[in-house]
């Protein structure tokens, strides 16, 4: 047995996916299947229940995760150290981010770094909140970055930054006269939101309820880029973070208005599985993301 099959076993364990286990480790389905029946035959043991639907492990199973992932932890560290001592930085990250950071705060962020460090590879994926969370979860990423970051029991967090939100409009709209404004004064204007199960709209919908506004979108859309186009052809207004129009603004396609009587900041947050075994590289690019670029 190799390195690999420990963290090839703990790949299909977590993601409970054969062909998911497979693409994490750049290999076949038909080789994942080949890894767990040689370690079986190795042992002597059952270690998934073959006659279930869902994925099952065995006792015997569950046991050899635990240990495998000890193992492989034991191996990441070792092979960290070795790196530190030598001052060689590489290897890759994987990064889950939903659209807003990802796009456009990540960026400044990966150019700080890959200065430093341009023999990591850096590997980020663009996903809904909740897929963020499932990919830390099962494996398929090293750090997630999201917004209003809510804390599980197999997962921790860490503060990244703040951003504030702003209401944005057609050039030609009525707001587009004004500079700040109250937030009610959104009420019978078209309005254009995020999807009701993303962390910011159900943000602004504690806000708006907090002013005791009935404020029901006309359209709802899972990504701040598809709600920019929207507002762009004047199908109404919408409040988004300040970082994500910027080029927008400077194009003259948007108009910002500040709120004159409420200040809302959206909390980003790093995400990462608990006693995640972080490499030098995911350690440097953490702090390169608590720094300012």
């Amino acid at each position: 047995m190799n390195i690999e099959s420990f963290k090839i076993f703990c790949d299909l364990v977590e993601t409970k996916s054969f062909s998911k286990a497979a693409q994490l480790n750049k290999i076949t389905q038909s080789a994942v299947s080949q890894q767990i029946r040689a370690i079986e035959n190795r042992f002597n043991v059952l270690l998934i229940e073959r006659n279930r639907r869902q994925f099952q492990l065995t006792r015997e199973g569950q046991t050899f995760y635990e240990g495998s992932r000890r193992v492989f932890e034991a191996f990441e560290n070792l092979q960290g150290g070795l790196q530190e001592l030598t001052s060689t930085i590489s290897g890759e990250i994987r990064i889950s981010s939903v659209y807003s950071i990802g796009l456009h705060e990540l960026p400044a962020y990966i150019k700080a770094f890959m200065r430093k460090h341009p023999t990591v590879k850096i590997h980020v994926e663009y996903r809904r909140s909740a897929q963020v969370y499932e990919d830390i979860l099962n494996n398929q990423a090293d750090l997630g970055l999201v917004a209003f970051p809510n804390l599980r029991p197999q997962i921790a967090a860490e503060p990244f930054r703040k951003d504030r939100l702003i209401l944005i409009c057609h050039p030609q709209h009525y707001f587009a006269n004004f500079q700040s404004m109250p937030i009610r004064q959104i009420l019978g204007h078209k309005l254009v939101g995020f999807d009701p199960d993303l962390p910011t709209r159900m943000a602004l919908d504690k806000i708006f309820k907090m002013h005791k506004m009935n404020v029901k979108p006309v359209m709802e859309f899972d990504n701040v880029e598809t709600l920019k186009r929207a507002v762009e052809i004047d199908a109404g207004v919408s409040i988004v973070p300040l970082s994500t129009v910027t080029q927008e603004v400077q194009n003259k396609t948007l108009k910002i208005v500040e709120f004159s009587d409420e200040e809302i900041l959206r909390p980003l947050g790093i995400i990462f599985r608990k006693n995640k075994v972080f490499t030098p590289a995911m350690k440097r690019f953490v702090g390169i993301l608590k720094s300012k670029v």
